[in-house]
């Protein structure tokens, strides 16, 4: 299936600002706010839209999805279970091995020092993940160029 003309015009940083103006009430309101965190926490953050419709925050690695539901706000962190998280932050999708999750609902406030603490240790998992892969890969081209 194709994205619609419309979708494929727009760069995914349009998109999701096009979502908070569509949602149009404390969604909305949330998700803008968690985004503003996010790029404060990491400048260098990278948006993508993914999943027919989810924001996606990246940065050497998935960071977190921003998922959006009718009493919640969602922000899923990919791999949330190898984070430590001493301010108790994440209350969702607790039972898995991989991700965890934060619903934020209409009436919570969100602890911005905690969440972007919590955002950049998750850049920092995700560019120690990338430390420990690259020894490999330069191990493989040094063979390859070996054999030439």
């Amino acid at each position: 299936m194709t994205k619609s003309g419309s979708q494929n015009s727009k760069s995914p940083s349009q998109l999701i600002d096009a979502r908070i103006k569509e949602l149009s009430d404390w969604r909305g309101d949330t998700l803008a706010r968690v985004r503003a965190l996010i790029r404060e926490a990491c400048p260098e953050v990278i948006e993508e839209w993914k999943w027919r419709g989810v924001p996606v925050w990246e940065h050497a690695g998935i960071i977190c999805t921003g998922e959006t539901y009718k009493t919640v706000v969602k922000m899923t962190f990919a791999n949330g279970a190898a984070l430590q998280d001493p301010s108790g932050l994440f209350n969702s999708s607790l039972e898995g091995n991989t991700r965890r999750a934060i619903d934020i609902h209409e009436d919570d406030k969100i602890n911005e020092r905690a969440l972007k603490t919590l955002i950049r240790a998750a850049v920092d998992y995700n560019r120690s993940k990338l430390k420990k892969k690259a020894p490999a890969a330069a191990r493989a081209t040094a063979r390859k160029s070996k054999k030439t």
